[in-house]
């Protein structure tokens, strides 16, 4: 009898590999305490997941966007020919599009697959729902801050100096986050319920990221081109970081009010959609 106790009791400690551990302390939290524990922990689970047995680590969030940065420069400027003087530094200009646009890339990627992933932990602790698709946008904005460190090198070399401009950084790097959480809530109810949304949004991304101006400048757009750019999101917060940074100019209100309707129209339809359907997603998951 002793030993089938202390068998069961071994069967029924092990960890469920997909869940995250929550201890009996921040269960008892406030609602908004606990999600808040909730977030930090996963974030941190993430985090040791991404770089367990990586002999650089954390290093690569600097390092690939350096790699991807040179590998363009070189292609588009070497064969291709892309002297637009209008972009001024090519390789900040390159850098300072592809980390931002790899942000909303990662954030929403993750974020949509978040329900569907965190479906064992779902079914068994009563939680807050937003908590998985807002914790995957966290965790793209913490790597993106590890690619600033890319950034800076790159500013560092050739030799363009940091102004006080660079303080409204955190706004548009914000902004972006809202709108990353906003498409994240609306793509993970989306998955929950239809799968296929899950391999056409490497599609959209693909296209998405030839329709924004990320390795060529706006000067070879036609005029109605140009203008289809201005409702484009993640050309709005690429221009606004590259403003600040790479021009060292202060945004123009049409940009600024862009982002923030961009990222606050995507907030609330995400958040509705996901609101409206979260009570179904056990059925599906």
């Amino acid at each position: 009898m002793g030993s089938e106790t202390t068998d069961s009791s071994k069967s029924i400690a092990k960890p469920v590999p997909t869940a995250v551990a929550i201890s009996a302390r921040d269960a008892w939290y406030p609602p908004a305490k606990r999600d808040r524990a909730v977030l930090r922990q996963l974030v941190n689970k993430d985090f040791k997941l991404k770089y367990r047995r990586s002999a650089l680590g954390v290093a690569w969030s600097v390092l690939n966007p350096l790699l991807m940065m040179i590998v363009m420069a070189v292609v588009f400027t070497a064969f291709l020919g892309n002297n637009d003087p209008s972009i001024g530094n090519y390789p900040l200009y390159l850098i300072l599009g592809n980390t931002a646009f790899q942000l909303m890339t990662d954030a929403t990627t993750m974020g949509m697959r978040s329900i569907i992933d965190a479906s064992s932990l779902l079914k068994k602790v009563k939680i807050n729902r937003v908590v998985f698709p807002v914790q995957k946008v966290l965790f793209a904005v913490l790597n993106y801050g590890f690619s600033l460190i890319a950034v800076a090198l790159v500013m560092i070399w050739f030799r363009i100096p940091l102004t006080w401009l660079a303080l409204l950084l955190p706004v548009a790097v914000g902004l972006l986050a809202v709108f990353c959480i906003g498409l994240s809530l609306f793509l993970s109810a989306a998955a929950v319920f239809f799968r296929d949304v899950i391999h056409l949004w490497s599609v959209v991304i693909t296209a998405w990221t030839y329709a924004t101006p990320l390795f060529y400048s706006t000067s070879i757009l036609s005029p109605w081109m140009l203008n289809l750019e201005k409702f484009n999101p993640m050309y709005l917060y690429i221009t606004f970081i590259r403003d600040i940074l790479l021009w060292q100019q202060l945004p123009t209100r049409g940009v600024v009010l862009g982002c923030v309707v961009a990222a606050f129209g995507s907030l609330a339809i995400g958040y509705a959609v996901f609101h409206h359907n979260e009570r179904k997603f056990i059925l599906y998951i």
